[in-house]
């Protein structure tokens, strides 16, 4: 069973920064492209990065490139984004998923996500 645990979120300054960590269990974290997925406030969800299986490649989407850098420990099992600059327009629920930003909407086994608010 797909397990996923997001955590790291909270209240935060715009400007601010702030360090997400998702915990993955039952399926090969080591062989699995991870994303992080949002929703913000009233809206859908929405994909936000991901990145290959072994760490070589990652992408994001414009929004948020130059500010969010996505990493991964396969020895830990742990997906980490890390959220720089961050503005009022980041207030969202993060997810993790084992899927890419192509695959992404096809997963149905979301954990509970981790909240964050970006205001003053």
């Amino acid at each position: 069973e797909v397990q996923l645990v997001e955590s790291g979120g909270g209240l935060v300054q715009p400007g601010g920064s702030l360090k997400l960590s998702c915990a993955a269990s039952g399926f090969t974290f080591s062989g699995s492209t991870m994303s992080w997925i949002r929703q913000p406030p009233g809206k859908g969800l929405e994909w936000v990065s991901d990145i290959s299986n072994f760490g070589f490649t990652a992408n994001y989407v414009d929004s948020v490139k130059g500010r969010f850098t996505i990493s991964r420990d396969n020895a830990k099992n742990t997906l980490y984004l890390q959220m720089d600059s961050l503005k009022p327009e980041d207030t969202a629920v993060y997810f993790c998923a084992p899927r890419g930003r192509i695959s992404w909407r096809s997963f149905d086994s979301w954990g509970r996500g981790t909240q964050v608010t970006v205001s003053s």
